[in-house]
């Protein structure tokens, strides 16, 4: 005949109630390492344009690797333009193709490459550069996607790259450029090039353990199912003597 193991109604209660609690826990503490993953990688890519400009030499020295936490912070400096300014081709600003002026500047005894504006041709008078002066840039790592140079007796470069400047100038270049928040005379503002952005690696702790909060809570929600499924599903149960299997039925 055929019969259900229907547990009592407690039992069938109390495992409801457990199970519903477990998965509550694990989705909230999931949650909690997810929000924590998102906010360390919101603390990496923030925005520094606007905070108060601090020294160059505060930030980063002239032979020192460039800081990548600091991209796209505003920066002081002061002193001469040094022959060698050359332009960067296909900088676009407001969707409109041209390129940029850059000149080096020395302070102290190296120098720092600076974006001193953007122009839709490459003018030779634009590109000059002389005297002393007294900026505030903001801060951006050189080029690296290596596009080769179509042309490399002109003034005009395809990228900004550090390797490719210190041959025009007698002096150490820093590892970063700077992007003038005022254009030279004659010259439009340029747009930066790059903002922070967060490392695929960033919080992935956090993010890992968000995971394993949400598949414990899947597991938890499985372990109930599967025990209700069993706890109810119909069997088939044989009717037996009450002699012992193998032995004739008495008359």
């Amino acid at each position: 005949m055929t019969a259900s193991r229907r547990p009592g109604l407690l039992t069938d209660l109390g495992a409801a109630a457990l199970a519903l609690v477990l998965v509550a826990i694990a989705t909230m503490l999931g949650t909690w390492q997810y929000d924590a993953w998102q906010a360390h990688r919101d603390a990496e890519a923030r925005d520094l344009t606007g905070i108060t400009p601090v020294p160059l030499t505060d930030v980063m020295g002239s032979d020192d690797r460039f800081p990548a936490p600091d991209l796209g912070r505003p920066v002081e400096v002061a002193g001469e333009w040094l022959d060698g300014g050359f332009w960067v081709d296909d900088r676009e600003l407001d969707g409109e193709a041209g390129y940029w002026a850059v000149a080096p500047l020395q302070v102290g005894d190296s120098a720092v490459l600076v974006v001193r504006g953007w122009a839709a041709e490459p003018d030779p008078a634009l590109l000059q550069a002389t005297g002393d002066a007294d900026l505030t840039g903001w801060l951006q790592a050189p080029d690296g996607s290596l596009v080769t140079d179509a042309d490399p007796s002109d003034d005009v470069f395809p990228e900004i790259r550090v390797a490719d400047a210190v041959q025009r100038v007698d002096v150490d270049l820093y590892s970063a450029y700077l992007v003038a928040q005022e254009p030279a005379e004659g010259l439009r503002p340029a747009e930066l090039e790059a903002l922070p952005s967060p490392s695929r690696f960033t919080g992935i702790r956090n993010l890992l353990y968000a995971l394993e909060w949400w598949v414990f809570g899947a597991f938890a929600a499985f372990i109930w199912w599967r025990w209700r499924r069993d706890a109810t599903a119909p069997e088939v149960a044989e009717a037996l003597d009450t002699t012992e299997v193998g032995q004739p039925t008495p008359r």
